[in-house]
């Protein structure tokens, strides 16, 4: 099967809601996929960020499908946490706090689930906690990432104005044709769209330098 088929695929499994329940289940809307993509922890949320700021990823399936193997005499089975089509192949994706994946039975099914992902030409990814600041920073660039709540004269004002070298206060100060508070808005939205970017690996702040993609 090739991974685009699985482009409509719906989630394996259901939600799990019970008293008690150690991880944050919940739906995320994601600009990728103008729609929800469910996830079953934060650190699966994380995931979903940013994957959806990630340029190369147009497609983001949670629990693509089911995988069942036999190993030993016995089948096994594992769902994958998501499926991302990306503009270089297709990527499956495995969330896991890193104080997990020295477990024996993790790193047994995350082993041959590697390997029956490579077998089909696909990629394989188990992913932890990122860099804090890192998230931070995607995590407040998410909350700019509808697109249909920007005015598109705001956005090329932006455009216009912007030039790379130019730090996030000089950006806005530069611009007094609108109130500041769109140009704001615009100006993130357009970090979201990294049509500029910063960099990702300290803390956004007013002397953040701007570089134009």
């Amino acid at each position: 099967m090739r991974a685009e088929v699985l482009s409509g695929a719906a989630p394996w499994r259901r939600f799990r809601w019970y008293h008690g329940q150690k991880h944050y289940s919940g739906s995320y809307w994601s600009a990728t996929e103008s729609g929800h993509v469910i996830y079953e922890s934060r650190l699966e949320l994380a995931r979903l960020l940013f994957a959806d700021f990630d340029r190369s990823v147009w497609r983001i399936v949670a629990q693509p499908f089911v995988l069942r193997v036999e190993i030993g005499g016995k089948v096994r089975r594992h769902v994958p946490d998501f499926l991302l089509l990306t503009g270089s192949g297709a990527v499956v994706v495995d969330v896991k706090p890193a104080v997990r994946l020295q477990d024996p039975k993790v790193a047994f099914t995350f082993g041959w689930t590697e390997q029956v992902v490579a077998e089909r030409g696909w990629r394989y990814e188990v992913w932890s906690e990122p860099e804090p600041v890192e998230l931070g920073n995607v995590r407040f660039l998410a909350g700019y990432r509808r697109a249909w709540l920007f005015e598109p004269e705001v956005l090329d004002a932006v455009r216009g104005s912007v030039t790379s070298g130019m730090t996030v206060a000089e950006a806005l100060a530069s611009m007094s044709k609108f109130p500041q508070a769109m140009v704001r808005a615009g100006l993130l939205h357009l970090l979201w769209r990294q049509e500029f970017m910063v960099d990702m690996s300290t803390r956004l702040r007013w002397a953040s330098a701007l570089q134009a993609a």
